[in-house]
């Protein structure tokens, strides 16, 4: 089966930190970029931070100097670090990846089931 499955996420104080993973299926060999995205309650989704297979990495103003996001090309995972969380960082949490080899074709992209994540105040 061809998956992203995410893992990490939680319920934190405000000022703490959670770490989320995603972990591509054993079916996928390679992927051009990992990102992740969140949605709130009543909210659209929005960019988090994304890391392309060049090493570029991306980051939406409202994390820059919180999170950090990483990846294992090996594994097909990427990694986001979230520390000083806040209140407003409350959302699922979605990982995405675009352009994903598999051994019968490429997934142009492709989504996780998102995690929660929950910070109180």
């Amino acid at each position: 089966q061809v998956q992203l499955v995410e893992s990490g996420g939680g319920l934190v104080q405000a000022g703490g930190s959670l770490r989320l993973s995603c972990a591509g299926s054993r079916m996928i060999r390679s992927i051009d970029a990992m990102g992740w995205y969140r949605q709130a309650p009543g909210k659209q989704r929005e960019l988090v931070a994304t890391f392309t297979s060049g090493g570029d990495t991306n980051y939406a103003d409202s994390v820059k100097g919180r999170f950090t996001i990483s990846r294992d090309n090996a594994r097909n995972t990427v990694y986001l670090q979230m520390n000083s969380l806040k209140p407003e960082d409350t959302a699922v949490y979605y990982c995405n990846g675009e352009g994903v080899l598999t051994g019968f074709g490429v997934y142009k992209s492709l989504w996780g089931q998102g995690t929660q994540v929950t910070v109180s105040s």
